[in-house]
């Protein structure tokens, strides 16, 4: 079984992933969880003032995060995201597992018609009306749009591995950016599904250090003093 964050980490760099192996402590650091634990209180901080708010590890200013929290309400899925079916579930599928920040009704997802899972791999259901969808916390910054391919990868292994637990069709997945208040998603097409399996077969080839790459990447590496490339945080993208 491979975890959900190596198969991000391979998304993202394979060489990185080897370093990640060898340390003793992978937790996610105390900042990132102060983020992502943001993710759960936004009916607390929808309407907070601004000195809460500049206590809080958030990434605008008070004024923009209400207005992003403002926006957030008005999401048909809102109510489901604030009181999520499943927390902080562990989650075992085919090939991967690990935490699944929250996992949310569909409401009423009918008309997806994108697998998560090769057909082999799930059996349908008679009601696939409101499939599950899980929920990717991330305690970064989104792209200007959609999300980032690590995090990309990682929501397809999370909606596979719910698809493999439920046996029924999960087509997409979410990522949130609590200290940002911004929500995409993610639909399990094939193109997304193929740089999944792209990753996980590089996360299962580690048996020492892979190529090294020299590039924008290794200048977020928390890694690229002991790889040897000289070049912001990769721990910030993920959750």
């Amino acid at each position: 079984m491979t975890p959900f964050s190596d198969v991000a980490r391979a998304a993202y760099c394979p060489r990185q992933l080897y370093y990640a192996r060898r340390e003793d402590d992978r937790a996610v650091p105390p900042d990132a969880r102060a983020r992502i634990d943001l993710a759960f209180r936004y009916p607390a901080l929808v309407d907070a003032p601004d000195a809460t708010l500049r206590r809080l590890p958030i990434r605008r200013s008070p004024a923009a995060y209400r207005r992003n929290l403002d926006r957030l309400r008005e999401r048909d899925d809102y109510d489901r995201l604030v009181d999520p079916e499943r927390e902080r579930a562990f989650v075992s599928g085919k090939d991967c597992h690990g935490t699944v920040h929250k996992v949310v009704g569909g409401g009423g997802d009918a008309a997806a018609t994108v697998e998560a899972s090769h057909p082999a791999d799930v059996a349908d259901t008679a009601d696939d009306t409101d499939p599950p969808v899980p929920v990717v916390v991330s305690p970064g910054e989104p792209p200007e749009n959609g999300v980032w391919e690590p995090q990309s990868v990682r929501a397809v292994a999370v909606a596979k591995a719910v698809a493999w637990e439920h046996e029924r069709k999960v087509p997409r997945a979410l990522v949130e950016y609590p200290s940002v208040g911004a929500v995409r998603e993610v639909r399990v097409t094939t193109r997304k599904r193929a740089a999944y399996r792209r990753a996980l077969r590089a996360a299962r080839a580690i048996d020492g250090p892979p190529s090294r790459v020299d590039d924008d990447r290794c200048s977020a590496c928390d890694y690229r003093e002991q790889c040897g490339v000289g070049r912001r945080s990769f721990r910030s993208l993920l959750g």
